[in-house]
């Protein structure tokens, strides 16, 4: 049997606040909206999720507001057995909220206002930091500030945990506060953001990747899309193919990735049997709309592996 992997995603949790229309009003409008959806999401609870429904016990390090989308936050966390101890309310803030607009052809607007996920602090981390010394992997993203990100990290390395993060949504940083990270997994744009270099083709991810890997970083996983993944280290890169699927929605596509991908390591699967399968969870998470709505749970998966994988 696997081992089950012990995982902590310090991040961010927003509500998604979908609104279908046919148009989008003018300055001064008030137009009748056709659908409406209301769902959890934010980077960080997308990809605790994923872990979680592949099996891994999984823990949230994050701030909520203390209003009406808080305690359902936490609760949707408890209700899917993610351990939410370490997620808080803080006062005069709101929950990170997504307000996102769609017309018929898919066209979307989308505004984030991080709220509580900007208050998530180095002293948070230390705040938690018995917690997350007992765990396999440490996991990471940018809705939070950078620099509880970049603490997180040195924690990470400072105590031998493994630590994966993905640069989204993408900005400037500063590569040598990442010297010794495990795995940096960024997609093409977020790439792109960060070394200024296209990032088209597969050719095109290898020299980003080694671009990526100047600053001391172990290993980058280039996320591709319908391309797969590119895995690059010191030794060299491999590009590893996606599965076909027959995608409806890539919202979300990403976060199935890293957190899959956490939980294949995790369960001690060589490094590009887990990026391939994770190629697969992620692209299963396509065949369904939304984020943590569209994610397969373990059994599911497993009978789509079972089916797939010796093709």
């Amino acid at each position: 049997m696997a081992k089950r992997p012990r995982i902590a995603v310090i991040g961010s949790a927003n509500i998604d606040l979908t609104t279908f229309s046919d148009r989008f009003p003018k300055a001064g409008e008030t137009i009748f909206g056709q659908r409406f959806d209301l769902g959890f999401g934010g980077k960080g609870a997308n990809q605790a999720v994923a872990a979680r429904l592949c099996g891994a016990d999984v823990f949230m390090v994050a701030r909520v507001g203390r209003d009406l989308f808080g305690p359902a936050t936490i609760e949707n966390f408890k209700k899917l057995g993610i351990d939410a101890t370490h997620v808080k309310q803080v006062e005069g803030v709101s929950s990170g909220v997504a307000p996102i607009f769609v017309e018929p052809n898919g066209q979307n607007r989308i505004f984030v206002v991080k709220g509580a996920n900007d208050l998530l602090k180095p002293a948070d981390v230390d705040a938690a930091s018995d917690l997350l010394k007992t765990v396999d992997c440490i996991v990471l993203q940018f809705e939070i500030p950078l620099d509880t990100v970049y603490y997180s990290v040195a924690f990470a390395r400072k105590n031998g945990i493994r630590c994966i993060v993905n640069p989204a949504p993408a900005q400037p940083v500063d590569l040598n506060a990442f010297a010794g990270l495990d795995y940096f997994v960024p997609n093409e744009s977020e790439a792109e953001t960060i070394t200024g270099m296209p990032v088209r083709n597969v050719e095109d991810a290898k020299k980003c990747a080694e671009k990526l890997l100047t600053g001391g970083v172990k290993r980058v996983i280039l996320t591709l899309g319908a391309n797969g993944s590119l895995l690059a280290g010191r030794e060299g890169t491999e590009h590893v193919p996606a599965f076909s699927v027959k995608s409806i929605d890539s919202t979300g596509a990403g976060d199935a990735f890293i957190g899959s991908f956490a939980v294949f390591l995790g369960e001690g699967l060589a490094e590009r049997e887990a990026v391939r399968r994770a190629n697969l969870y992620a692209g299963l998470s396509t065949t369904g709309v939304g984020t943590q709505k569209s994610f397969y749970d373990r059994e599911r998966y497993d009978a789509e592996w079972a089916a797939r994988s010796k093709v």
